[in-house]
């Protein structure tokens, strides 16, 4: 009695892919994607849209809150800009008061040099006049056009 030449133990010891790729052919093919979530409807997107706003506008919040976490935001009462004047497209001086001295830096893309240290501190500038309320403005020009 002579063993046939393919049989189905020798066959898949000798070529365990082709044995593989065999049984895989015998199994009925499946829709891609059969394992993905369905998509969320509408209703999913708002509760997210909303979550993600409101996680937003409470970390904006408790920024604001707590003490120390913005410190990079809130302005520096010991450092202060006192003038600006741009040179260039890149390039600015600034007059800034530190510690009660007043000093002149120059301000450019490689980086800020101290130019002078006034000796007499900058007069304060000129006080602006407020501008007028806008709804005082849009009434007085309504009255005119009519």
């Amino acid at each position: 009695m002579a063993t046939p030449l393919f049989s189905a133990p020798i066959f898949s010891a000798v070529f365990p892919l082709l044995a593989t790729a065999a049984n895989q052919a015998a199994v009925p093919a499946q829709k891609i994607g059969h394992a993905a979530p369905a998509t969320p409807g509408i209703g999913g997107a708002l509760v997210g849209l909303i979550l993600v706003l409101g996680l937003i506008l409470g970390l904006a919040w408790l920024l604001k809150r707590m003490p120390g976490l913005g410190v990079g935001l809130r302005p520096n009462e010991a450092l202060r800009v006192v003038s600006s004047l741009s040179v260039g497209a890149k390039e600015r001086l600034l007059v800034v008061e530190v510690g009660g001295e007043q000093l002149l830096v120059g301000v450019c893309a490689g980086g800020i040099n101290t130019l002078h240290r006034l000796a007499e501190p900058l007069p304060p500038p000129p006080a602006a006049q407020p501008l007028p309320d806008f709804a005082q403005l849009l009434a007085k020009r309504l009255r005119k056009e009519k």
